[in-house]
């Protein structure tokens, strides 16, 4: 055999081999494998870690919207008819969510902290100053009036101090009152029979420049799927406000980090203190974020739908207002507080119709996490919940006139986030050098199909001559 053709079959022999190299390392994902052993090894929180410095000190700018529905009509309201009601805002705020106080528990397997978060408003960024004036339900005197409606001697001195102090279902204060806090009316003169009460009312009173308690969170030392999960909260495993105990489950992250690694038939669980519950999200689609792709995850209608398994979390038990709505009365000092999505986006139909200005749509009222699949980085994020009051005629009390019972809107929010340039620039690296690894089987294919189609080349070419030569050597001899 001469040295040309050696060389043929030794590339024939090459192709093939190489060829089944790659299948073989495409089935065995041998290069898959590979990555995402580095990837869960360096996603842990641990001292030294990218994915520590992260959690600790989150890069990108996180802000805080609130939108609040204005009240037009407030005397047709108390006459019976159809709350309308003017979304106004947004009211912007930057949020500061570094975690303090920072722990390593249990060989590293566990870390504590606190979340503290401050708000800082944005004046180029909000439709007015703090200053501006909101006319909405008078939680207070709500609450007041719902713990009291069964005491008629005290509901009926209570009613006739309100009066004198024209004390009403509506009340009208301004965006930092509302959000911050004021000094209430009729808490002061609560506080005078109860020491103990506080005067001061806000949405998100002593919220600012202050945490929501201790966590205990799993480092992913012992399984990348434990990575930043919430193992504690106050020192509890489990919460105590609702009627089952697979409600009152602490499931998931903290929604800010994720582990590595991530499906599209996964479910991400989340806590939220603001919910007072733990909620899910399934994977709804394929994303892009600043060139980074991701997958995108949200709540399901069902995870507010009033069905069975939410059963433990109607309060009282066997209270259930209906879909789309939660109502967390237990969780915020007995008022009569009802979360849901903004404009009741995905609740019952019911809901829309009881407020004229509700315009539910999913692109504005959706609550969306887009993540980064490989590295389980948060790449884009929009927390959208809206605070409702649960209000009716109370006969003793004549301040809520004939008022129908309504789940009356008063504020929604957008807490979001989008990842930053040099955060994104640094994540491009990691995808492009993933995929590039991942990739190194299919190369191999592709050079074994490039080697076997030169094989043939040269094949075809080596018999050409042979026998074109063969044909020529009739007519030399005649």
């Amino acid at each position: 055999m001469s040295v040309k053709s050696c060389c043929i079959y030794s590339t024939g022999v090459i192709s093939i081999l190489t060829l089944i190299a790659g299948i073989v390392l495409v089935l065995s994902q041998v290069f898959q494998n590979i990555l995402n052993a580095k990837i869960k090894k360096e996603i842990v929180l641990r001292n030294g870690t990218h994915a520590f410095d992260v959690w600790e000190n989150p890069p990108p700018p996180v802000y805080m919207q609130f939108y609040f529905f204005n009240v037009t009509n407030p005397a047709e309201v108390l006459k019976g008819e159809r709350p309308a009601v003017l979304e106004v805002g947004p009211y912007t705020y930057r949020e500061f969510r570094p975690m303090e106080r920072v722990n390593f528990l249990e060989n590293g397997t566990k870390v504590s902290a606190v979340n503290t978060k401050t708000y800082v408003f944005q004046s180029d960024m909000s439709k007015g100053p703090e200053s501006d004036l909101i006319r909405t339900v008078n939680i207070p005197a709500m609450t007041v009036m719902e713990k009291f409606k069964d005491m008629s001697v005290i509901a009926n001195i209570i009613s006739s101090y309100m009066k004198s102090v024209n004390e009403g279902l509506f009340t009208t204060h301004t965006v930092g009152e509302l959000l911050w806090g004021y000094e209430d009316g009729l808490l002061k003169a609560l506080k005078v029979v109860d020491p103990t009460l506080d005067d001061v009312f806000g949405l998100f009173y002593k919220q600012n420049a202050t945490d929501d308690g201790e966590y205990v969170f799993l480092t992913g030392q012992q399984s990348y799927k434990d990575f930043a999960v919430i193992d504690q909260w106050k020192g509890q495993s489990s919460l105590n406000w609702w009627t089952t105990d697979e409600c009152n489950m602490i499931n998931g992250t903290n929604g800010a980090s994720f582990h590595p690694i991530i499906t599209k038939n996964e479910t991400l669980y989340m806590f939220s203190s603001d919910l007072c519950r733990s909620i899910y999200a399934i994977y709804e689609e394929e994303s892009s974020v600043m060139g980074v792709p991701g997958y995108r995850f949200s709540p399901p209608s069902k995870v507010f739908a009033n069905t069975t398994e939410n059963a433990g979390f109607c309060s009282p038990p066997g209270n259930c207002l209906g879909s789309g709505v939660l109502q967390v009365s237990a969780c915020k000092q007995d008022a009569p507080i009802v979360m849901s999505s903004p404009h009741f986006y995905q609740a019952d139909e019911k809901f829309v119709k009881d407020i004229f200005g509700m315009k539910p749509n999913k692109e504005q009222h959706e609550t969306i996490i887009d993540i980064n699949p490989l590295t389980g980085i948060v790449l884009q994020a929009a927390k959208r919940l809206q605070v409702n009051v649960f209000v009716e005629k109370i006969p003793v009390f004549s301040q809520t006139g004939d008022i129908r019972t309504l789940v009356f809107p008063v504020l929604y929010l957008n807490e979001s986030v989008v990842i930053d340039e040099v955060s994104a620039k640094q994540l491009q690296v990691i995808v492009a050098e993933g995929n590039i690894v991942v990739n190194i089987p299919f190369m191999l294919i592709g050079l074994g199909i490039l080697l076997g189609v030169i094989f043939m080349v040269a094949q075809c070419r080596q018999r050409i001559p042979e026998s074109s030569s063969a044909e020529r050597q009739p007519l030399l001899k005649s």
